[in-house]
């Protein structure tokens, strides 16, 4: 693959910044794909949660999940759950590195990690584990967030796109994903 503007830009973002690592070994580890259109006006791929799982139900995510033992690293983890999730062969997949780890309320450390995909690039929703895969441009989360979510001293901002509900977790990942390599000041507090 050639390099492209979006990946230019990423690769010299992501080496001015020092994505935080999480010090929690007994935590079970998750990897997440926060994949992008590689294009001039890029999209973020989410996906929503089907209403027959246990947990999570309806909620939108990025493509991922648990660490498997057999998978090397986080990012074949967040590869693996792309590939099963959505259809997104991990060859299609131009990873450019991790991003700030964070804990969910579930106990799971979560890596996100970023890269880049074809604009064309079909994406085909796994009926045993989603209801939708949806873009959503990147532009959108350089808008003000729809709201906030607060309790005592956490406030988490969440954005409405075309029926789509954003937050919690993946609210705050995009948030910091925005402030670190888009200049945003999107605040929050957890």
């Amino acid at each position: 693959m050639n390099s492209s503007p979006l990946f230019d830009y990423l690769q010299l973002r992501l080496q001015q910044h020092q994505p935080r690592k999480v010090q929690q070994p007994d935590l079970a580890e998750a990897g997440v794909l926060v994949a992008l259109t590689d294009e001039e006006q890029p999209q973020v791929v989410l996906t929503r949660r089907a209403v027959h799982l246990s947990t999570h139900q309806g909620e939108v995510a990025f493509p991922g999940g648990k660490r498997d033992p057999e998978d090397q690293n986080i990012i074949i983890t967040a590869l693996r759950e792309a590939e099963e999730e959505v259809a997104l062969a991990r060859n299609r997949v131009r990873v450019l590195g991790e991003l700030d780890q964070v804990v969910s309320r579930f106990g799971y450390l979560v890596t996100p990690v970023l890269g880049l995909i074809p604009p064309e690039e079909p994406l085909i929703a796994n009926p045993g584990e989603l209801d939708a895969v949806f873009k959503v441009p990147l532009s959108h989360f350089q808008l003000p967030p729809s709201r906030y979510f607060e309790r005592g001293q956490i406030r988490i901002p969440s954005y409405d796109f075309d029926g789509f509900h954003i937050w919690g977790l993946t609210a705050m990942m995009i948030a910091e994903m925005m402030n670190h390599l888009w200049d945003c000041d999107i605040p929050y507090k957890v």
